[in-house]
């Protein structure tokens, strides 16, 4: 029954958020704290002689950065709304649960470990400068806005890695105790998508209506980014031997951050991409899943 619950424990999260959107929308102060906690209870997991860098990561990088630039430009010429909305679906970093699901796959989870830490270090770096050039707070300067948004935006992806190693080296019996915990970790993943997603309720509950095309078409490109990105790094993985897990850095994304920059520093409407991308990239892995279970019977 308790591992039934786990097993749905997203979905009853995005129900719950749907469902009582008035209370959980109003939490959403709440959500740069529980990201925070998630990802510094997941870089205690993390060993610094665990981590490797390979080409392979750099790659991978350039075609995250790069595409997200190149896809809002060439969407752009439709509508920002749009661009918007799908280009925080490609800059977004890998989810921290992506290593977990690629060692179910079969692949290397000390390549996604090192992976999920420099993908967020470089967003962390390029989301600033990229939202500023957007111009969503024409009112300020450009230099303005990167400072602004990156005295945020660095909190939250930056200090749970320099906190996490410091713990390490100077404090260990309170890392120890994180370590004993660390599995809370989905949890305060869980509680961040119920928040995001009422918050995301709450906006579609109280625009206009005008923008429901706009909406639609995000979320269909949002699937088409989704199954593009798995497949890139799958093809890219298979030049290297390991396809599972370039296909799971590049396609599995930490949504929670991704609502997160999408309602605090974008377009409100941005949001439906990432709130309809983690739908679409949950039923690719529980489709991997159910095939690598039904292979690993069969043999």
């Amino acid at each position: 029954m308790i591992k039934t619950l786990k097993d749905f424990t997203l979905v009853i999260a995005m129900v719950l958020g749907v469902a009582f959107y008035r209370y959980t929308g109003a939490l959403s102060f709440l959500t740069p704290y529980l990201l925070f906690g998630m990802l510094l209870l997941t870089f205690c997991k993390l060993s610094p002689r665990a981590i490797r860098i390979k080409p392979m990561h750099w790659w991978l990088i350039l075609i995250q950065i790069s595409s997200s630039i190149a896809v809002y430009f060439i969407l752009f010429l439709y509508s920002r709304d749009v661009a918007q909305g799908v280009m925080i679906c490609i800059l977004a970093p890998t989810a921290a649960a992506a290593a977990v699901v690629t060692g179910m796959l079969g692949g290397s989870v000390a390549f996604l470990t090192s992976y999920t830490l420099l993908s967020n270090l470089a967003v962390a770096f390029a989301a600033p400068f990229m939202f500023s050039f957007m111009g969503t707070h024409p009112d300020i300067s450009f230099l303005t806005s990167v400072l602004k948004i990156g005295s945020r935006v660095f909190p939250v992806l930056i200090l749970p890695f320099f906190s996490a190693w410091a713990l390490r080296k100077w404090l260990p019996r309170w890392h120890k105790a994180l370590l004993s915990v660390s599995k809370l970790s989905f949890y305060l993943w869980a509680a961040g998508l119920m928040i995001v997603t009422g918050r995301t309720v709450v906006f579609l509950s109280e625009q206009d209506t005008g923008h429901y095309r706009d909406e639609a078409l995000i979320a269909v490109l949002s699937l088409v980014v989704c199954v593009a990105q798995f497949w890139i790094g799958r093809i890219l993985g298979k030049k290297r031997g390991d396809p599972t897990s370039a296909a799971q850095a590049l396609g599995q994304k930490n949504t929670i951050l991704a609502l997160w920059m999408a309602q605090t520093y974008l377009l409100p409407i941005s949001s439906v991409g990432p709130a309809t991308y983690v739908i679409y990239q949950n039923v690719i892995n529980s489709w991997q899943l159910w095939r690598k279970g039904r292979k690993s019977r069969a043999e």
